[in-house]
């Protein structure tokens, strides 16, 4: 009987032994998961940067419009101003009279009719 003891130990043993699991070593400190997270996380940070960017871009171009607008208006209104006062200039009852005697025209008082000016 101790014989057969002796066998059921070592069986025992030997089983025991045949149980140990085997580790895998891994080769990367991350898991797929976290690698996969990862590469979301990084292509939304890229997409992100791209439209702000674009939106930057936009925004510029768009000032620039605005800028070369306001600077043609600012030209614009110094040719209206120099008008007005050429217009000014040239309406003068003086000038009025000198053209009018040069295109023969005389002053008949009974003609003259005063109008206002708005």
């Amino acid at each position: 009987m101790a014989n057969t003891a002796r066998q059921y130990k070592e069986y025992q043993s030997a089983e025991q032994v045949k149980k140990v699991r085997v580790v895998k070593q891994r080769t990367s400190p991350f898991t797929l998961g976290e690698k996969v997270i990862a590469m979301v996380f990084v292509a939304f940070i890229c997409i992100a940067s791209l439209q702000i960017i674009t939106a930057q871009a936009e925004i510029y171009n768009t000032n620039k419009e605005i800028q070369n607008l306001e600077t043609t208006i600012v030209s614009q209104q110094n040719i209206n101003d120099d008008l007005s006062i050429q217009i000014s200039q040239m309406s003068t009852y003086e000038r009025v009279w000198e053209k009018a005697k040069e295109l023969g025209l005389t002053l008949d008082e009974a003609n003259v009719k005063v109008v206002q000016q708005p």
